[in-house]
């Protein structure tokens, strides 16, 4: 158990590096990866099924005891990444699939790796979970509808098929892993120990179906897209910090709602892309992006934000 431990943090803690290293290799030799196109979903499916083996009733205890600091980093999360997304998608003239793909991923929830971000930078780490746990739950109603309503223009979008897909995606593997740890409880330790390291190898496997599905076009757009995703992260982070000075928190709900605000379920916005954008393969690269680009980001932060006297 101690070894599985040890393996489960030292490749949650490189995680970074495995995804770039896999994406590589994926853009070098597709036919080798894309035959995980299609276990995107179910992977999917299994991390939040972990998510939910590790849900508590107290994990939505803030939603009670500081409703008013959840509901900034609920409405900050669901506001300021779309907006972006739209922003960017004009002011940098991008194409429709691209445009689509940006749109995606800020629509998408607050991502599980917030929550470890929050700890390293000493923020509000209750705050950070309870806000990540309450997006996500939202995301079947709030995510269909603000693609809806940014991304129309360029593509028909069908609200009630995504609404189900997230449910399908996000909303039943997270009941499955409540319910089994209510059931189980600390027999699941093991099981827990493990998810870091699950969680990472399905990351790692959706970037690279991703990359290597779209390597012909990659090479023409790839640095276009990186500029975006580096974009839209930087200005979910800094614009979530000023939303929790404007509201005059202090400085440890600040770092939770900055890093809340600009980390996202990446992995979510792929296998949307992939379920309902299979017309254009390039709109899930923004996300695989994402998810290799917030696990830079994310930490860097947290060193500067680790600093910053609560």
């Amino acid at each position: 158990m101690k070894a599985l431990s040890a393996l489960s943090q030292f490749v949650s803690k490189t995680f970074a590096f495995w995804v770039l290293l896999f994406a590589v290799l994926a853009y070098l030799y597709p036919p080798v990866f894309k035959p995980m196109v299609a276990w995107i979903t179910p992977l999917l499916g299994l991390i939040m099924f972990g998510m939910g083996l590790t849900l508590m009733p107290r994990d939505f205890k803030a939603v009670f005891t500081r409703p008013r600091d959840v509901l900034i980093g609920i409405v900050g999360q669901f506001v300021i990444m779309p907006v972006v997304a739209y922003g960017l998608c004009f002011g940098m003239n991008l194409p429709p699939e691209i445009a689509v793909g940006v749109i995606l991923v800020g629509c998408c929830p607050g991502g599980t790796a917030s929550n470890v971000i929050t700890y390293l930078a000493r923020g509000d780490v209750a705050l950070s979970v309870t806000i990540t746990s309450c997006t996500t739950l939202l995301a079947p109603l709030v995510t269909p509808f603000l693609i809806w309503l940014f991304a129309n223009q360029w593509i028909d979008i069908d609200p009630l098929a995504m609404f189900w897909s997230i449910c399908q995606i996000v909303l039943l593997p997270i009941a499955l892993g409540v319910g089994l740890h209510a059931l189980l409880g600390k027999r699941l330790e093991v099981a827990t120990t493990a998810l870091p390291l699950v969680s990472v190898t399905g990351i790692v496997m959706i970037v690279s179906a991703v990359v290597a599905v779209s390597q012909p076009r990659l090479a023409s757009t790839g640095l276009l897209i990186f500029s975006v995703v580096v974009l839209h992260n930087a200005f979910g982070l800094l614009l979530g910090f000023l939303l929790g000075r404007l509201f005059k928190l202090p400085p440890a709900k600040c770092k939770c709602l900055s890093i809340e605000v600009g980390m996202q379920n990446s992995g979510l916005g792929v296998a949307l892309a992939a379920a309902h954008f299979a017309a254009m393969p390039l709109a899930a690269v923004p996300s695989a992006i994402f998810s290799f680009w917030h696990n830079i980001s994310g930490p860097i932060v947290a060193t500067i934000y680790h600093r910053i006297r609560n």
